[in-house]
């Protein structure tokens, strides 16, 4: 199964490497997300193997919708799908079911919804959830749960994490029988517990201590960045890590921006996935090691220089000019969001490998402070 080693401490923030079936993930890391098993803008798996990526995330419910774990299964589960063989952490399907649910179709046995793909009814809850993944082969599956509003009222969150943690005990029941059962595509499938409370800390460490006895292979924060401040967020995630199990992995769920990520290692956090690098880069906005730099901008029309030029990707290294990757943005063509997608990607998984270096060599306070300065300064 999933073997966590604390290699390294300083203060809070940990170093460590997490071996799986499907290879070792040195940590703190940076998941990139294939919602539908492949990243969007048109980056492959062997992209991904040449930008130092290692770990792919993958999402349940799409993949339940299209093509269909099923169909996944019998072709073997997805790393074969894709032709990924790192790890892949699937997410529960829950975030995506509670975004488009009707909520008041919750009921203890779990979720019923219409699919956003053609208006079909669709009942998940946490044996489907854990068949599905099971039949995508994950290495990494994570629990089904409620994701609430961070501003809910405190009763509605109070029940809501009491049937998250009773979800939880079926995951992990569900889980142990499909990984012992005959024809499994990833018999060594590991489950990560979610942490919820929204904003209300008692709630989050009652629940952090409640999952942290479950005895799971990792324990994510889940439930954050979905409305409050950037404070609120840190200060739930700096008072909920001491309450998990420091001997297994933390994963801060769908955070954030680079200085939400070295925030969130300074506060305990292993695993980080966010859609930003991606959908920013879409969109044109570049992460560079001075912030943000917005493509489209006039001034970068006849602009010579690459994206950054610090930067090891192969668009930076391929010598691609800003004016040219502003053209191709301009002109709609398909390698522009490309080449901007591989360069965000890039550059996270470059912050990560920083971060780490910067722990193994015990100088991540300095790493933190100058490097929040440098991106706080403005792209030329």
């Amino acid at each position: 199964m999933g073997m966590y080693e604390l290699l390294k401490q300083e203060g809070m923030a940990k170093r460590a490497r997490l071996t799986t079936v499907h290879g070792v993930v040195e940590t703190p890391v940076f998941m990139n997300v294939a919602t539908a098993a492949a990243i969007k803008g048109g980056v492959s798996a062997s992209d991904l193997e040449g930008i130092g990526t290692q770990v792919a995330l993958c999402n349940t419910y799409h993949l339940h919708v299209r093509p269909g774990d099923e169909i996944v299964k019998k072709l073997g589960g997805l790393h074969r799908f894709m032709r990924w063989n790192r790890p892949i952490l699937t997410d529960s399907g829950g975030f995506q079911v509670f975004s488009l649910a009707d909520l008041r179709k919750i009921r203890e046995e779990g979720v019923t919804f219409r699919s956003h793909v053609d208006g079909r009814k669709i009942f998940m809850g946490p044996e489907e959830s854990m068949r599905i993944q099971s039949n995508l082969g994950s290495t990494i599956a994570m629990a089904f749960d409620e994701c609430a509003p961070a501003k809910a009222e405190r009763r509605y969150v109070e029940d809501s994490v009491a049937r998250t943690t009773r979800w939880l005990e079926r995951c992990k029941r569900e889980m142990a029988r499909l990984n012992a059962a005959e024809g499994t595509v990833n018999p060594q499938q590991l489950l990560f517990g979610i942490n919820q409370g929204a904003v209300y800390q008692d709630i989050r460490t009652d629940h952090a201590k409640r999952i942290a006895e479950m005895e799971l292979d990792g324990y994510a924060i889940g439930g954050l960045a979905v409305g409050e401040t950037h404070e609120e967020m840190y200060s739930v995630i700096e008072n909920t890590t001491p309450h998990l199990p420091k001997d297994k992995p933390t994963y801060l769920m769908g955070v954030g921006t680079p200085e939400n990520i070295i925030e969130g290692v300074a506060r305990g956090i292993d695993f980080f996935d966010c859609v930003y690098p991606s959908r920013n880069g879409r969109h044109g906005n570049l992460y560079t090691n001075r912030g943000t730099l917005r493509i489209r901008n006039a001034q970068y029309e006849t602009d010579e220089r690459p994206i950054d030029e610090t930067c090891s990707c192969p668009v930076c290294r391929g010598g691609y000019s800003r004016a040219y990757i502003r053209h191709l943005l301009k002109a709609g063509e398909a390698l522009g969001l490309r080449f901007c997608v591989i360069h965000n990607l890039c550059f996270y998984n470059s912050l990560m490998k920083e971060i780490r270096d910067a722990l193994d060599e015990g100088r991540f306070a300095q790493y933190r402070a100058r490097k929040l300065d440098e991106l706080a300064q403005g792209v030329e």
